[in-house]
């Protein structure tokens, strides 16, 4: 018997009752704002976070260490077992796949009597969620471990994320644009549409005038994309900065364009919206290519 458990980090921004329902393990990269310390099991409220932005804090972030990864899959998989397949955030944007895989050797060298397999997803956010789910859907429709890894690392560069943000700042806090691009782009009114490439790092894409056009490019770019795959697309996922009207307003030009009508919607969690800002709209879906 082929027993195992997912798991993945709070960056798959997947909803507490999803993971709860399929059972899936969760690691924590923590957020710290106004000098206090968060995380997956002791939450700040989303709401109460995105105001907080938006009244001027600054949260950090910080990524998991090999030292926590190892006491979770070390409980994990002793309490249920069974072995473990963690789908890590990108490698191209945390230190916490390269954690999780030095916790996976070191348990392996110390001849732990289970499996940690550790699958660099080079995806972020709800993309990161996405491929959660295709491998959940696996192993609840019977898959072995191995044949929902096989799948996942070679499918993970068909899993496309394009995003855009409605503060430029934010970007340009974390390095992703010039102070003199945030700034012209802020009196402009230009908005960044970005994506995340085969190597799992962010990259802008183009800009676009005004907010609703950035809205409208991304399922421009959808429909670019998804070629041969709009078949795997039996549900899109979308994930918001606090702007829950501008994502249904994504998913009903999704909806009107390809017909597609499940959708998981939910926040941009605490720990990717440090970085992207309040206002990030993000779709998530399967295509040809990134």
């Amino acid at each position: 018997m082929n027993k195992f458990i997912i798991t993945t980090d709070t960056t798959a921004d997947l909803p507490a009752d999803y993971v709860a329902e399929h059972n899936l393990g969760m690691l924590s990269l923590t957020y710290t704002i106004d000098g206090k310390t968060y995380d997956w099991e002791h939450p700040m409220d989303v709401k109460e976070f995105y105001a907080k932005m938006r009244a001027g804090s600054l949260p950090t972030t910080s990524q998991v260490n090999p030292e926590t990864a190892r006491e979770i899959f070390t409980k994990i998989a002793t309490e249920n077992d069974c072995d473990i397949l963690h789908i890590a955030f990108s490698s191209g944007l945390s230190g916490s796949y390269s954690s999780t895989k030095i916790a996976a050797s070191e348990m392996e060298e110390d001849n732990f009597p289970h499996k940690v397999v550790v699958v660099d997803s080079l995806c972020a956010s709800m993309g990161e969620g996405l491929l959660v789910h295709k491998a959940v859907q696996m192993k609840e429709n019977g898959a072995t471990l191995e044949e929902t890894v096989k799948w996942l690392e070679e499918n993970k560069l068909h899993l496309v994320h394009n995003f855009t943000v409605d503060d430029l700042f934010h970007l340009h806090r974390g390095g992703r644009v010039s102070k003199t691009a945030a700034v012209l782009g802020t009196m402009i009114n230009l908005k960044p549409v970005l994506h995340v490439d085969d190597e799992g790092h962010l990259i802008m894409v183009s800009k676009v005038r005004g907010r609703k056009k950035s809205l409208i490019t991304l399922v421009d770019n959808m429909e670019k994309q998804m070629g041969s795959y709009r078949d795997q697309n039996d549900i899109v996922f979308i994930s918001h900065g606090d702007a829950l009207e501008d994502a249904q307003f994504v998913a009903n030009l999704v909806k009107e364009r390809f017909g597609i009508d499940s959708f998981l919607i939910n926040y941009v969690g605490s720990t990717i919206g440090a970085h992207s800002g309040p206002g990030t709209i993000a779709l998530f879906y399967m295509g040809e290519y990134r």
